[in-house]
């Protein structure tokens, strides 16, 4: 049983999308059993579901679909899986190079241009306290520096810095004449949506829909259940 855990959003289109990388990955995989669990803002919780299949007796790998291993993961799905035997958790779905191709992919989809050195790139993302979480975000920038000519930062939509348009702003201070604000979410939300004020000259989409994201969390899942089965 793969228990796919979202943060949770009030956009019909984010919730549509995080349903869809579930089923895209049964998909994929003809014959795995997924369901839905999340972290805030909608039902059923992490907590919850984890709880229902472990007195059911029913063993299960919880998949963080989130970008980086912050406080929803080392404490929210961590205490849930500690609690319910059985149950494991799998490495959240970032950084991975792969993510870092649709990050990229999605920056030339938006009209930016990797081999043009004055156009300066702010990666997105949700922003967590957890210093962890922050190192994640900063490797997912480190490798897509490596395919785009001018500098690539990183900002935050809340508890870290700097925040997104801040960060837009050092750019511009930098001297790049282009800033494009490459948004790491998985799906369209209440982050997302505050960055179109963050003064960048494009925006990006977010990262899903794309099959490359279910591979990563078929992967994940595979990783953690093979001590359980071993």
């Amino acid at each position: 049983m793969l228990v796919a855990c979202a943060h949770g959003t009030r956009n019909p289109t984010g919730r549509r999308l995080i349903a869809e990388l579930a089923l895209a990955a049964r998909a994929l995989r003809p014959g795995l059993t997924t369901t839905a669990a999340f972290v805030d803002v909608q039902p059923p919780t992490v907590v919850d579901v984890v709880a229902e299949l472990s007195a059911a007796g029913r063993p299960a790998v919880v998949v963080p679909l989130l970008l980086s291993g912050g406080y929803h993961v080392h404490v929210d799905i961590a205490g849930a899986v500690a609690a319910s035997p059985g149950t494991v958790a799998a490495r959240p779905l970032g950084p991975d190079p792969r993510l870092v191709e649709v990050l990229h992919d999605r920056l030339v989809s938006a009209g930016a241009d990797p081999g043009d050195p004055q156009t300066a790139v702010v990666v997105a993302a949700a922003g967590s306290s957890d210093t962890r979480a922050v190192a994640d975000v900063e490797n997912t920038a480190d490798l897509l520096q490596r395919t785009w000519a001018g500098p690539v930062t990183t900002g935050y939509g809340s508890a870290a810095l700097p925040a997104v348009p801040d960060a837009v702003a050092a750019a511009r201070r930098a001297g790049a004449e282009r800033v494009v604000v490459a948004s790491y979410l998985l799906a369209p939300g209440h982050f997302h949506d505050k960055l179109a004020g963050a003064g960048a000259d494009l925006l990006t989409a977010p990262l899903l829909p794309d099959g490359r994201i279910a591979a990563v969390l078929l992967d994940r899942y595979d990783a953690a259940s093979e001590p359980a089965s071993s």
